[in-house]
């Protein structure tokens, strides 16, 4: 019974580590990701496709990213796509392919990069104490209800304590990583 609750409770973590993960992908790093054009849609014989089903999406060095349609006749409606989704730099058609030069970040936007990266730190380590909070309540509810003795609800709401140091630790190392990267020119 308390197994399941720290298997639950572990499995919730790491999902929380994962979403961060997933949100640090939003930011811009040093280098270009093809990942700021995700959520772009483009008018695909009247219904919104995403940018990569329609053409390959690659970054060809540190500061560009070709986006290349498979049919040419989308050109301009990937180029409108992407003018629409204001991602700070304008697209380039050469009639054959668009090409998006991104400038090399600056100090500040460095800076605001990490900074945005420790407030998406600091939610996911809220997500993880809400996960703390709603085990200790499973657990209380199993002493309330006498389905476990006082040692063993002591030392379950130890484990979970336990638990939640090491996801905390682990979304700070993430942290840690991700400064790194953003703030290596």
């Amino acid at each position: 019974m308390l197994e399941e609750i720290y298997s639950e409770t572990k499995d919730h973590m790491e999902k929380s580590l994962e979403a961060l993960k997933r949100d640090y992908k939003t930011l811009r790093t040093g280098k270009v990701s093809t990942t700021i054009l995700d959520g772009i849609k483009v008018d695909y014989y009247g219904t919104p496709t995403d940018l990569n089903q329609v053409g390959s999406v690659l970054a060809s060095d540190a500061t560009t990213i070709v986006v290349n349609p498979w049919e040419k006749n989308l050109l301009s409606d990937v180029e409108q796509a992407i003018n629409a989704a204001n991602i700070g730099v304008n697209p380039n058609n050469d009639g054959e392919v668009i090409k998006l030069f991104f400038p090399p970040m600056t100090v500040e936007q460095r800076e605001e990069s990490a900074k945005q990266a420790k407030g998406m730190t600091d939610d996911a380590k809220v997500a993880i104490r809400n996960v703390r909070k709603h085990s200790n309540d499973k657990v209380k509810k199993l002493h309330k209800d006498k389905e476990i003795t006082d040692d063993e609800n002591k030392k379950a709401l130890d484990e979970i304590q336990k638990i939640t140091d090491s996801y905390v630790a682990k979304a700070d190392e993430t942290l840690k990583a991700k400064e790194k990267e953003i703030l290596t020119v």
